[in-house]
């Protein structure tokens, strides 16, 4: 399991470089759009960021009241 583990955090850091290259690729094809099509662009990033978030929400809010009940019912 640690073994596994170490190699994911390794293949993350080798990544890291080439994952913050895509960020100035974006700026720049913003710059390059315009006013308009860079707020559309910027948009659409927030609202792909949201869904994700959204989730992830859900799924604590559920947990967290899971978990209460189990300890309420232990009392």
């Amino acid at each position: 399991m640690i073994k596994r583990l170490v190699l994911f955090l390794a293949f993350l850091i080798t990544q890291y470089t080439v994952l913050l290259a895509q960020c100035s690729i974006c700026t720049k094809t913003a710059q390059q759009l315009g006013e308009g099509p860079a707020r559309g662009m910027n948009t659409g990033i927030i609202y792909l960021a949201f869904l994700p978030l959204i989730v992830m929400t859900i799924i604590g809010i559920r947990w967290w009241k899971n978990e209460k009940a189990k300890s309420e019912s232990f009392k």
